[in-house]
């Protein structure tokens, strides 16, 4: 029994921890700036494909990895600086703006790489052996990697000075200025940060999945939910968010279809927003 349940187990732990990351970069833009990004899920895809790109070029996926990143946060700091900047709390703004954007960025990825699906090959294809199940090493490496980022995440916003900084901004932006925080710079560093975080998740994800110009909305609409789910005011909810979207998907998917499952999780998550508006973790009304 143990044998048969563990690798589904571990594919739901896997598929939790990379949208984790993908959900860490959309909070921190959405808790900094009050910024809701529709493009994030063409983060996550164009860190896909400068994977591909640069395997193609003869990189070795190592590099690709470390690459992705830099890349995201290059473009992140591109989008904040041309177009993010205009319409911070501006809600109806900043969705119309950075849904045209996705939209620009995915018909950029058609324009050069064009419309069919592109692969990554695996850089571990071996296996491990955990309490008798073969399981994928470049998973457990992805489980790793995105344990190290999550726990990163925390520490930097939770045990540093920094991170002070940024959750005082994000309580009182008028009273951080006028403290003297450069919120223009720290505004400018989170979305660069937030978009990194995204860039790495789907460079990560590439070599498991079929790398095609809409895989970023696989990954964008899960992250919305569980940051609704989870609410906004707490990283502990963000992770239970994340848990409930992805373990439910995962699970589901085994016992029926991909289909079945989203149309469940979905309705799940539904209610509970209706009944939490603030999510399970977020701040209740007087």
């Amino acid at each position: 029994m143990l044998a048969a349940t563990l690798p589904l187990l571990l594919d739901s732990l896997s598929f939790f921890l990379v949208l984790l990351l993908v959900v860490l970069g959309l909070l921190v833009i959405f808790g900094l700036m009050n910024v809701i990004n529709m493009a994030h899920g063409e983060f996550f895809l164009v860190g896909a494909y400068t994977a591909v790109a640069a395997t193609q070029a003869g990189l070795s996926f190592w590099w690709a990895l470390v690459l992705a990143p830099c890349v995201l946060a290059v473009i992140g700091w591109i989008v904040e600086v041309t177009v993010v900047r205009f319409v911070y709390h501006r809600f109806i703004d900043s969705i119309l703006a950075t849904w045209g954007l996705s939209l620009i960025l995915k018909q950029l990825i058609v324009v050069v790489f064009g419309p069919t699906s592109q692969s990554v090959a695996n850089p571990l294809e071996s296996s491990v052996q955990i309490l008798g199940s073969a399981y994928p090493t470049y998973r457990l490496f992805i489980m790793g990697a995105s344990i190290v980022l999550t726990a990163g995440t925390f520490l930097l916003l939770y045990r540093s000075h920094l991170g002070l900084t940024i959750r005082g901004v994000i309580a009182n932006r008028a009273m951080a200025a006028s403290l003297g925080v450069n919120t223009r710079r720290l505004d400018v560093g989170t979305f660069m940060a937030g978009a990194a975080l995204a860039g790495f998740a789907g460079a990560a994800m590439a070599p498991l999945m079929s790398v095609d110009p809409q895989m970023g909305t696989g990954f964008l609409i899960p992250s919305f939910l569980s940051i609704l789910v989870g609410g906004t005011t707490s990283f502990l909810g963000v992770v239970v968010g994340a848990a409930l979207i992805s373990g439910g998907t995962t699970g589901l998917s085994a016992l029926r279809d991909p289909v079945f499952a989203q149309i469940v999780v979905f309705s799940l998550a539904i209610v509970v927003i209706r009944l939490f508006p603030s999510g399970l973790f977020g701040k209740r009304a007087a």
